[in-house]
């Protein structure tokens, strides 16, 4: 179903080290790519969720939505990092209206936060039945999986600053991790009867890991790895700036003497997070014995790192391939380079799943 012009979203992923934008056209024919384009931001304009310069920010955006041409001003964002917190519990079966009444009563127990200073949401997953054979204790007993999310005022109020100042206007604040499952989605054939597929997105400062059975997330973890570990362990072990430490990483400089001290740092750090991601997968494991994990997608802008897919493939047994959200899309030839959005699709995963979302969305 065709979603009309007023409703759809801008998708704005706002990274550490830029800022992703997606444009879909919801249409008869499908959903179609109308604009796709990133512009990086200086280090550490973003750190760890907080927005350190918003001018600077907001300038980017504010560029990259003149460069692109795009009248629509509404968008869809998303926020992670040590502000948010994600986790499904299991509650005592009540209906929706009745949960949204006590659900800062029933949230208390599992947000570190003060329960004043975070706005609260949640979905209601499943419903267990207890006992077939008792209705009474069916009915007593029954319990229903319910996913969770606080965000920090603070940091909610700092996303929303941000965005007026860039002249657009937020319908809809997302997670990073939820926003990679919408993508995710569109991209099966039919998400209800898929297989368990993890996602796996590396940032600049951040890897999210997101667990999907069936079109349905069963575990999030976001943990504070990711590319910047590289830039500052070159820095570190080579006494060369953030900057020359990003060309080295990405192949721009010279490695001369240098070549093995570069290896080891990769090395290292691959290896920490390819250990983090299976302390993930293997808690799944345990905590869902039935449950194969069938494949594992990468994203983001720092899963082509060196080594990582192949370790990552070696360590976990799985298929281990690149996310590529595009590929769910209708998307004009004459307008788009085929092979540069394959090349930027792990990247883009996050704004596309934002660009799916439309007003009205919970």
């Amino acid at each position: 179903m065709s979603i009309p012009k007023k409703y759809n979203l801008v998708g704005l992923d706002i990274g550490s080290h830029s800022v992703k934008l997606v444009e879909i056209e919801h249409g008869k024919r499908g959903k179609i790519l109308k604009n796709f384009g990133i512009i990086g931001i200086p280090h550490e304009s973003i750190f760890e969720g907080n927005i350190k310069e918003v001018q600077v920010v907001a300038s980017a955006i504010k560029k990259l939505f003149k460069g692109l041409k795009i009248k629509n001003k509404k968008v869809a964002t998303a926020i992670s990092g040590y502000s948010v917190i994600v986790k499904k519990i299991s509650l005592a079966r009540k209906g929706e209206g009745d949960l949204e009444k006590s659900i800062y009563d029933e949230a208390e127990q599992f947000i570190p936060f003060d329960i004043k200073e975070v706005n609260l949401d949640f979905d209601i997953l499943d419903i267990k039945e207890s006992s077939p054979d008792d209705e009474e204790a069916d009915k007593e007993d029954a319990r229903m999986d319910v996913i969770l999310v606080a965000a920090k005022k603070s940091i909610v109020n700092d996303y929303m600053a941000l965005l007026d100042q860039a002249g657009v206007t937020p319908f809809v604040l997302d997670v990073d991790a939820f926003a990679l499952e919408n993508a995710l989605e569109m991209t099966q054939a039919n998400p209800s009867v898929e297989g368990c597929t993890a996602i796996v997105n590396v940032g600049a400062d951040e890897l999210i890991i997101n667990v999907v059975n069936k079109g349905v997330s069963i575990f999030t973890r976001d943990s504070n790895y990711g590319g910047s570990q590289i830039n500052q362990a070159m820095m570190e072990k080579m006494d060369v700036t953030y900057e020359e430490a990003e060309r080295l990483k990405l192949g721009g400089l010279p490695l001369g003497d240098q070549e093995e001290a570069v290896k080891e740092v990769f090395s290292s750090v691959v290896s920490s997070w390819v250990q983090e991601i299976r302390r993930a997968l293997d808690f799944v494991a345990s905590t869902y014995p039935d449950l194969s994990i069938d494949r594992v997608l990468v994203s983001g802008g720092s899963c082509r790192v060196p080594g990582f897919m192949d370790l990552l493939a070696g360590e976990t047994a799985m298929d281990v391939s690149e996310f590529n959200p595009f590929k769910g899309l209708i998307v004009d030839e004459r307008q788009f380079d085929l092979k540069y959005l394959k090349y930027m699709g792990p990247q883009a995963a996050v704004a596309v799943g934002l660009a799916l979302r439309s007003v009205g969305d919970k």
